[in-house]
């Protein structure tokens, strides 16, 4: 079993309250981590640390921070086989994906270790006499609270562009993924001076207690709900929220597409990582000239990725997506493939594919977080578009089309941070991700991440009478 522990001024421990949470393996229920419940004086002290931290580490010359991370980097790369290993047990990602996922998180460190030093401020024209900067200053403590869906690549990102531009970070990891979360921090905090980087541990208590401590920004990815709470403790202390939430994505399949190709990229949107993915596939809306063939294409793409998924993280999460489908179906939706409990231990839930779907069903308007496809049939393009946007998310779309004016006018349109055109995913390494509606705010990812975690200060430069 997995130990893991709470790091805090450079020193692990189990905690003041000596009580224990036990994660369980999604493939068999077997207990896997057992993990301490930082307490309130726990997360105190953390925040302390990093505030007392916080001045030399900003201090520290860019180039050295860029360094540091990239010995990070390094420490964590050399490391995969054994982080994979823990993430499999954790939340049940094969071994091969969470090593490759492992590896975006590694590529993420770096990329900020070489943006930091160049995040750059700007002049501003004033008269002869005088001159205005707009610097960048970090700003101070960030308290970075992750999910356990993707545990290494989602930290990776919010830990080096805060630690690169002169943050000192209290994280506290999901309480699904402490070991892997632990572990992680374990590979980065040597290279860091003491009291940089802190690790806390604990559910739902221990990160309200981190999100309304006296922190400066409060980076979080993980639930709305969770998200709607830390920017209420936030509004309440005047730290800064910086959230990327849930999502309800929708793809859109147009008429001039061949359906077999479109089947694929909608298999691999809602069945890769069991459909455990902020930008996963959640509802699709097939034209109808190629909804038939798409349907079938789809049915038999699903069909062969049983043996290529995962379980659901718990069964809690799988009993949840199964109520979605089951309502679906109850209320007019017709089961194409899968909808049903395997026998047998774990978590395990097959690829789904529904037919025949409104969008007032749950597993049409919720986000469902599971191996699932629900399809609706539509008689045009902008039936599709208008049917797409009607949703409390806003974090990202798909549309798969022949048509230039299509494509120009779903980014346009559709009220979502991120719109792909012909992939369900993908993008440049720096591209950064902005969240609307129940689904975040902020940008997250990119460059842009850098100026989230930074404060701009103003500086009026004039030369007293006489000169200087």
């Amino acid at each position: 079993m997995f130990e893991a522990t709470q790091l805090i001024d450079g020193h692990q421990s189990n905690g003041a309250s000596g009580r224990t949470l036990t994660v369980t393996d999604p493939r068999d229920g077997s207990p896997v981590t057992r993990v301490p419940v930082s307490t309130a004086a726990d997360i105190e002290a953390a925040v302390r640390t990093a505030r007392e931290a916080a001045p030399e580490w900003a201090a520290t010359a860019p180039a050295a921070r860029a360094a540091a991370l990239h010995a990070a980097a390094d420490a964590i790369e050399a490391a995969a086989g054994e982080l994979a290993g823990i993430m499999a047990a954790e939340m049940g990602k094969p071994v091969d994906g969470a090593r490759e996922s492992i590896g975006a998180g590694v590529g993420t460190l770096r990329q900020y270790a070489e943006l930091g030093p160049t995040h750059r401020g700007r002049t501003l024209a004033g008269d002869g006499a005088a001159i205005d900067l707009m610097a960048f200053r970090p700003r101070g403590v960030v308290a970075v609270i992750t999910p356990w869906n993707d545990p290494v690549a989602v930290a990776c990102g919010l830990l080096g562009a805060a630690l690169v531009t002169g943050n000192t970070v209290v994280h506290k990891p999901s309480e699904r993924t402490p070991a892997t979360g632990g572990r992680l921090a374990a590979l980065i905090h040597p290279h860091l001076p003491p009291g940089v980087l802190s690790v806390v541990h604990g559910d739902g208590p221990a990160g309200a207690a981190l999100a309304g401590s006296a922190v400066d920004l409060v980076a979080h990815v993980g639930s709305t709900a969770a998200g709607r709470s830390i920017a209420a403790a936030c509004a309440r202390t005047g730290a800064k929220a910086l959230l990327e939430n849930g999502g309800s994505d929708p793809l859109i399949v147009d008429a001039d597409v061949d359906p077999g190709w479109a089947a694929g990229q909608a298999a691999l949107g809602a069945f890769v990582n069991s459909g455990q993915i902020c930008v996963a596939v959640e509802r699709i809306y097939a034209h109808r000239d190629v909804a038939g063939a798409f349907l079938d294409a789809l049915t038999a793409e699903a069909a062969t990725w049983g043996d290529r998924i995962g379980p659901l993280v718990d069964r809690r999460l799988r009993d949840t997506v199964h109520e979605q489908v089951r309502a679906a179906v109850r209320d007019g939706a017709a089961l194409r493939h899968g909808g049903e409990i395997p026998d047998g231990p774990g978590a395990y839930y097959p690829p789904t594919v529904l037919s025949g779907c409104a969008d007032d069903m749950a597993v049409m308007r919720e986000e469902t977080f599971g191996p699932v496809a629900p399809v609706a049939t539509v008689d045009s393009f902008e039936e599709a578009l208008g049917r797409a946007a009607d949703s409390p998310y806003g974090l990202a779309a798909t549309v798969l089309t022949r048509s230039m004016s299509h494509a120009q006018r779903a980014w346009r349109e559709l009220p979502v941070g991120t719109v792909k055109v012909n992939a369900v995913f993908g993008g440049a390494p720096g591209g950064a991700a902005h969240p609307r509606r129940g689904s975040g705010q902020g940008f997250g990812y990119g460059p842009e991440l850098l100026d989230e975690m930074t404060v701009t200060g103003v500086v009026h430069l004039e030369a007293p009478p006489g000169g200087w």
